[in-house]
């Protein structure tokens, strides 16, 4: 009997496990409120979770690139990046640059991805991609 609840206790544990270093997957996320991604990558930051970059990553959504620890991220062939300058909306509706935002936005990325964004003019309303043999230069390939 005391075998069988340690056979039970020693699973439970063993799933708690594995659901605690489950994939957090990225893929078709076109960014938002910067305040909000910050909010997510810290709390996936401090559980240590893996994330699989799979798809596109534009805009806010590409702060996981400073909030979580590099060996943490992989990316796919698949893996698309895509950055711009943050902006607001304003007095008539239009997106206008936040230059506040944006320097902030560009202090926080690592060194590799601050020098690919200055080699195309830095972080500007126009929106630039890093995929392919480029960005998996930068990042560790997924295992499979």
């Amino acid at each position: 009997m005391k075998f069988k609840a340690a056979l039970i206790a020693g699973l439970l544990t063993l799933a708690a496990i594995e659901d605690s270093h489950a994939v957090f997957r990225i893929a078709n996320d076109r960014g938002g409120e910067i305040g909000r991604y910050v909010y997510r990558y810290d709390k996936l930051r401090v559980s240590r979770q893996p994330i699989m970059i799979d798809g596109l990553c534009a805009s806010a959504c590409t702060i996981v690139l400073s909030a979580v620890s590099h060996r943490n991220i992989c990316v796919t062939p698949r893996a698309i990046l895509a950055f711009h300058a943050a902006w607001d909306f304003g007095r008539n509706g239009r997106a206008v640059t936040n230059p506040g935002a944006t320097r902030m936005l560009y202090s926080m990325y690592p060194s590799p991805i601050q020098r690919w964004l200055d080699s195309r003019g830095g972080l500007t309303p126009r929106t630039v991609f890093l995929q392919g043999k480029q960005l998996e230069g930068m990042y560790r390939p997924c295992q499979r």
